[in-house]
C-alpha cells in the first residue's frame, strides 16, 4: 500500500471515530450538553399497548397509563382492563433532578357501548342531543318491516326542519347523558320533551302539550315531562325487537338483530311516545343514528304507524 493510500485510510478511520464519539443517548458520558426531552411511541393490539419512551439525557422514567396503573420501565407493555379513552403520561427525569413530561391520548378497544357512554374514564358520562343539521340518512319513516320513507315528508330531512318547518326548534337543545355504569339522565331545557301529538291527546287529554307542531299532519309536539332521578338504561348490542305496528301481522313487527336502548320507569331517549325503546342504527365517536317509533293515528293508537330516523351528536 502506498504512503498516499495509508494517509487516506487513516483519515477515514479518524473521521469515523469522531462521528461515533459525537453520538449520544441516555447512557452517554459525552461532555456535550443534550437538552432533556421526552416523546412517546406506542403500538396497540386490542387492549394491549406497547409503549416506547423516546428520551434524551434521562436517567429514570415514570409512566401513568391513565387507568390507575403506573410503571418505571423505559419501554413498558400495559394491558388495559377495560376499553375506553385514556391519557397516558411519561415523565422523564435527568440526573440533576430536572424532569419533562409528555402525554398521549389513546382510544382502546372502542365498543359501541363505550362510544355511547364515553367509557370508564368519562366521569361525567357522555351527552347527546339531536343534530339540527341532520344527515343524508335522516327521514320520516313508516313503521313497516323496511322502515320505508313516508311519502308526505321530505327525504332526507332538511337541516333545522323541526324548528323552521315545524316550530319545535327547542327539541334540538335537549340533552341525554349515558354513563358507563348504566345510569342515565336528561336535561329538558324548557321542561318539555319532543313527543307525539296523538300520544299526548290520548294520555293527557291534550293538557300535556306545551307546543304543538305548526304542521299537525306530522303529529308532533312537545309535551311536559319531569325526568326521573336515579334512572338507568340498558343497551342491547344485538337483539330481536318486537314493537306494535299497523303494518305487522297481529299488530306486531319484529326487527331482528338490531341494537336497542331501553330505560327504567317512564324515561326515554329523544322522543316520548307509547314505545320507549329505541333502535340504535349506528353509533360513532361523535354521531349516533336512532330510530324512534310514533303512534300518529288516533284510529290505530297505541299501535305505531311511523318512525323517525334521526342523527344525534355528541355534546363537546
Amino acid at each position: 500500500m502506498t504512503k498516499k493510500n495509508l494517509i487516506l485510510l487513516y483519515g477515514v478511520l479518524f473521521s469515523m471515530m469522531l462521528s461515533l464519539s459525537s453520538c449520544s443517548s441516555d447512557d452517554s458520558n459525552s461532555s456535550e450538553i443534550i437538552p432533556l426531552s421526552a416523546d412517546i411511541f406506542q403500538s396497540t393490539v386490542g387492549k394491549k399497548v406497547a409503549f416506547q419512551g423516546l428520551t434524551n439525557n434521562a436517567t429514570s422514567w415514570a409512566w401513568d397509563f391513565g387507568d390507575g396503573n403506573t410503571s418505571t420501565e423505559k419501554n413498558p407493555v400495559h394491558v388495559f382492563a377495560e376499553g375506553g379513552y385514556y391519557t397516558a403520561k411519561l415523565t422523564a427525569t435527568a440526573a440533576d433532578g430536572s424532569s419533562v413530561s409528555k402525554e398521549i391520548k389513546l382510544a382502546i378497544d372502542l365498543t359501541p357501548y363505550i362510544l355511547l357512554t364515553g367509557g370508564p374514564t368519562a366521569t361525567e358520562g357522555k351527552t347527546w342531543r339531536m343534530s339540527s343539521g341532520h344527515s343524508d340518512g335522516d327521514y320520516f319513516a313508516n313503521a313497516d318491516a323496511g322502515l320505508t320513507p313516508y311519502d308526505a315528508a321530505p327525504n332526507p330531512l332538511p337541516a333545522g326542519i323541526l324548528g323552521v318547518g315545524l316550530g319545535l326548534g327547542e327539541v334540538y337543545q335537549d340533552e341525554y347523558t349515558f354513563h358507563f355504569d348504566g345510569s342515565y339522565s336528561m336535561d329538558l331545557k324548557d321542561g318539555a320533551a319532543f313527543s307525539g301529538l296523538v300520544y299526548q291527546f290520548l294520555t293527557t287529554g291534550g293538557a300535556g302539550i306545551k307546543n304543538p307542531s305548526s304542521d299537525q299532519d306530522f303529529g308532533l309536539c312537545t309535551g311536559f315531562f319531569t325526568p326521573e332521578p336515579n334512572s338507568t338504561f340498558t343497551y342491547n348490542e344485538s337483539t330481536d325487537l318486537t314493537v306494535s305496528s299497523v303494518y305487522g301481522p297481529g299488530g306486531a313487527m319484529i326487527y331482528s338483530g338490531v341494537s336497542t336502548l331501553e330505560f327504567s320507569g317512564d324515561m326515554f331517549f329523544g322522543m316520548i311516545d307509547y314505545e320507549r325503546r329505541v333502535i340504535i342504527k349506528e353509533v360513532k365517536d361523535n354521531t349516533m343514528k336512532a330510530i324512534m317509533f310514533i303512534s300518529a293515528s288516533p284510529d290505530y293508537a297505541p299501535l305505531n304507524t311511523h318512525a323517525l330516523v334521526i342523527t344525534f351528536e355528541a355534546v363537546q
